[in-house]
């Protein structure tokens, strides 16, 4: 019997510990370790991003990285993206334009479009579709989700 292994990371800004199994993935570890249970699993073979995260600001399927993997590293999840009750500009965008509905994916893609625009403020619809092409959603048609991003790009840069 392996015996679990103790991790210490940064989790939305947030020093963590805490114990895993070394074959755990990042994926459970966020859930069960950390009650940390807006990433979803879709496929667990990452295949459809709805598990995605962010580790030291690159995409990051966490159903196909362990635990223990994660030590000394910087994670952000869907959790982080909001300060307190006040939505991040790409959140909202998803309200208003209904770029949700079962809720599966919808976590995922907000990750990744947030690491998008953190590393381009101003993506034309190309470049959006390209950058979400990992995440799949069985329910929008992604329009609404495309106009949604492109909505809080230009939202974004206003304000700055």
């Amino acid at each position: 019997m392996m015996s679990n292994i103790h991790v210490t990371a940064k989790v939305n800004g947030d020093d963590v510990e805490f114990l895993c199994d070394p074959r755990e993935t990042l994926l459970d570890v966020l859930r069960d370790r950390l009650n940390l249970t807006g990433t979803k699993e879709g496929c667990g073979t990452g295949d459809c991003g709805a598990c995605t995260v962010t580790i030291e600001d690159r995409l990051v399927c966490s159903c196909l990285m362990l635990g223990v993997e994660a030590s000394g590293k910087s994670i952000e999840t869907i959790e982080g993206m909001a300060k307190g009750d006040k939505l991040h500009p790409l959140q909202k965008k998803f309200v208003e334009h209904a770029a949700l509905q079962c809720g599966i994916c919808t976590p995922g893609i907000l990750v990744a479009a947030k690491n998008l625009l953190e590393k381009n403020p101003d993506p034309n619809e190309e470049q959006v579709r390209y950058w979400l092409a990992g995440n799949l959603c069985r329910c929008t048609g992604y329009d609404k989700i495309i106009r949604a991003v492109l909505d809080a790009a230009k939202e974004m840069r206003e304000a700055s």
